[in-house]
């Protein structure tokens, strides 16, 4: 019996109502005068109670470690197992993992001996920190103690064995062990898929004595998954089914995930019923995965009805519906649900951030992008977050700023191979071609070694730049980094050859390739002709685009342009009329601009805006100006034939020219002015936007389909070698 501070009986420590509050407590407010009392009434004097108390501090996430740690100092009689076990597994739950170790050793000196609960946290801990050795020595300790047939040991065991990548010593307490219950199985399968080791891991999987339960199938797919091998995890869900083993929330996220990443709607479906079916429907992590699975398979209007329809959504539910939006291309509504999110007092995350960069990027939203690099300093490091960092390299770079690219970069204090090649990528983008080429010197020469990305953002410095014998040397060393080249580094090298005019080189590279050009090569090779006036080629080009793409409008334009800059306007006729029966439609010209913070979109004469008479307004006065600075248009670059003033007006009033006069008109003077067109600039354009930039002394940064322009005071960056 213990007697109160009123020396009246109580009940024993076990059914003490002090102590049955613990388990009603969430925070240290709340536990430190329970601790009062226990204190008080001498409760603290009882293993048991301490027990309960050092749980609470040391184990439950709502509990302070440190004040278990001052407890346990507190403690006169020596601890028993149980006190000595919740201090190690403490340790195993913190951020020092290293501790444990220690404290098992203290312990041991203390002379009390462990026993079947003081391992596993053990385990956990050498495996959190590639102890290698301490974890050996540990499983000594297990086996001359005679503990190696406890389940849960056992088990812990192989998972050390596993996370440390010793797997191969795994497997032999595996096979020397009786106890071959699922939960062993399981983890050995979940350790051989995160080695990669597939056909060891479906190897396991088939020999399992014991009936294989839902844990053991999640294993299994969720390592396909993680593997990338999408349509063999549809396949084994399917396999489950039929061996009539249900399917748990955790099996159905998966298999969406799935369905998602391999665009398998029918699947997907079959889920959304089974769930339905099964009365699931109001289970949030089910309804997340289904809205990232029909966004990734195109459904965007099933995707955004379920979204609407959830009243408390969490953070994930918004981070798949703007993901949804930017692996779809819809950047301009991933940047709307965006704005809606922080309007409805939801506090973005890095999944978040890193959807809406790429979104950001592509519209060229700039002071979006600029907001959210200022959000990311005030929630987080992101010179130690290397995803982010890269996120805002990759943003900067392709809205135009390509200095504040630069500045992310430097700030950058553990730089990823993905960091170098974004920043790589952005200065070829931009035509700092030399410059890129010395930062690829630097990033091999600090110890990275670069991949099939590299070499593409190589290249392309070097396409930019007109550099072929050095873009040459390039694409051969890749081999010295046994990187066989892809269809992305033939492009660039072929594109090089083609715009310098050197198109047997480029049929030569075509003819010894080990993959099949794609209708983007052959695209290149068209283009150039055009530049080069070359009718001939362009027709053979032309044919083999269109073989591949028979609805490539790019292809048919060009084409058009070739026959139309030579006079052939019976050509043109023909080729518009043979595209026209084919049903195809020309991609529409489309040039954005921000300004405020809000994107702007302009089509070719487009006359939607509300600004749209002070737009034309202004263009009436840049034409005006261009004339009187001797500007001539282009006019075999119009494909019809029409009288001149008609063609000069269509010139005119291409997207971008009509985004520029917004800009004028709508930016204080001396301001840069950055557009985004989602096609070539024509080269009509072209020569108007640099005298512009001259006129009205601006900055005009336009990104085309291939490139940065940056135009300065009638010069343009790309030395009009585009």
């Amino acid at each position: 019996m213990i007697l109160s501070s009123s020396s009246s009986l109580i009940t024993p420590p076990q059914n003490h109502p002090s102590l049955r509050l613990l388990s009603k407590c969430n925070t240290m407010e709340q536990f430190k005068p329970i601790h009062a009392q226990v204190i008080k009434i001498g409760l603290h004097n009882y293993q048991f109670a301490l027990t309960k108390i050092l749980q609470f501090c040391a184990i439950n996430p709502s509990g302070d470690f440190s004040y278990a740690l001052s407890v346990f100092d507190t403690i006169e009689d020596p601890p028993d197992q149980i006190i000595w076990n919740t201090i190690i597994r403490g340790y195993s739950l913190n951020s020092s993992p290293f501790s444990a170790i220690e404290f098992y050793k203290f312990m041991l000196l203390s002379g009390v001996e462990p026993n079947s609960y003081t391992f596993p946290p053990l385990f956990k801990s050498c495996a959190r920190i590639d102890r290698i050795n301490e974890g050996k020595q540990i499983h000594g300790h297990v086996l001359k103690l005679g503990l190696c047939r406890d389940a849960f040991i056992h088990t812990s065991l192989i998972n050390f064995y596993a996370q440390i990548g010793e797997l191969d010593d795994g497997r032999l307490v595996f096979d020397k062990s009786p106890l071959r219950d699922a939960v062993s199985f399981t983890v050995l399968i979940k350790g051989y898929m995160n080695q990669g080791r597939l056909e060891d891991a479906l190897k396991v999987f088939d020999e399992m004595p014991v009936r294989k339960d839902v844990v053991s199938w999640n294993s299994i797919i969720s390592g396909h998954v993680r593997l990338k091998l999408f349509e063999e995890a549809i396949g084994l869900f399917n396999e489950m089914q039929r061996a009539k083993i249900k399917p748990d929330e955790s099996t159905l996220v998966t298999v969406l995930s799935a369905c998602a990443q391999s665009g398998n709607l029918t699947t997907g479906e079959q889920i959304k019923t089974w769930i339905i079916d099964h009365k699931l429907s109001l289970k949030l992590r089910l309804v997340n995965g289904l809205i990232d699975m029909y966004s990734k398979c195109n459904e965007l209007g099933k995707a955004r009805s379920l979204f609407d329809s959830i009243s408390k959504k969490n953070i994930i539910t918004w981070n798949v519906m703007i993901g949804g939006y930017t692996h779809t291309h819809h950047y301009k509504e991933a940047l709307d649900l965006f704005r809606t999110m922080l309007q409805s007092n939801y506090e973005a995350n890095e999944v978040t951030l890193i959807s809406v960069l790429p979104a950001c990027a592509h519209m060229g939203a700039l002071d979006m992008g600029k907001w959210i690099h200022a959000y990311i300093g005030k929630k987080f490091r992101e010179s130690s977050n290397t995803s982010l960092s890269t996120s805002l390299i990759d943003m900067y770079a392709k809205c135009g700023d390509i200095e504040a690219a630069k500045t992310v970069f430097q700030s950058v204090t553990a730089k990823s191979l993905a960091s170098w090649n974004a920043m790589i990528s952005g200065l070829a983008m931009h035509r700092q071609s030399h410059e890129a080429i010395g930062l690829f010197k630097n990033m091999v020469e600090e110890g990275f070694t670069p991949d099939d990305i590299t070499f593409v953002g190589v290249l392309s410095a070097c396409s930019h730049a007109g550099l072929v014998n050095l873009g040459q040397q390039y694409f051969h060393s890749m081999k010295d980094y046994k990187i066989p080249p892809k269809l992305q580094h033939y492009g660039c090298l072929i594109d090089l050859l083609a715009r310098a005019g050197l198109f047997e080189e480029s049929m030569a590279i075509i003819k010894n390739m080990d993959v099949n050009p794609d209708g983007a090569i052959w695209g290149s090779l068209l283009g150039a002709c055009t530049f080069y006036k070359n009718v001939h080629l362009g027709e053979y080009f032309a044919t083999k685009a269109l073989e591949l793409e028979p609805e490539n409008s790019g292809a048919h334009m060009l084409l058009s342009n070739l026959y139309a800059a030579d006079g052939k306007w019976d050509d043109v006729a023909r080729i518009r009329t043979k595209f026209k029966d084919k049903g195809s439609k020309k991609i529409p010209g489309c040039t954005s601009i921000e300004v405020d913070g809000i994107v702007h979109e302009f089509l070719a004469s487009d006359k939607t805006h509300p600004m749209s008479n002070k737009i034309y307004a202004m263009l009436e006065e840049i034409n005006r100006l261009l004339d009187e600075f001797g500007h001539v248009s282009d006019k075999s670059l119009v494909l019809y034939e029409m009288e001149d003033e008609i063609k000069e007006g269509i010139l005119c009033q291409h997207s971008e020219r009509l985004a520029i006069a917004f800009g004028l008109i709508s930016t204080s003077p001396g301001t840069t002015i950055r557009i985004m067109k989602n096609l070539r600039v024509c080269g009509n354009c072209h020569v108007a936007t640099k005298l512009i930039s001259k006129i009205f002394g601006r900055e005009i940064i336009a990104r085309d389909r291939n490139r940065f322009h940056h135009f300065r005071n009638g010069v343009c960056s790309c030395m009009d070698h585009w």
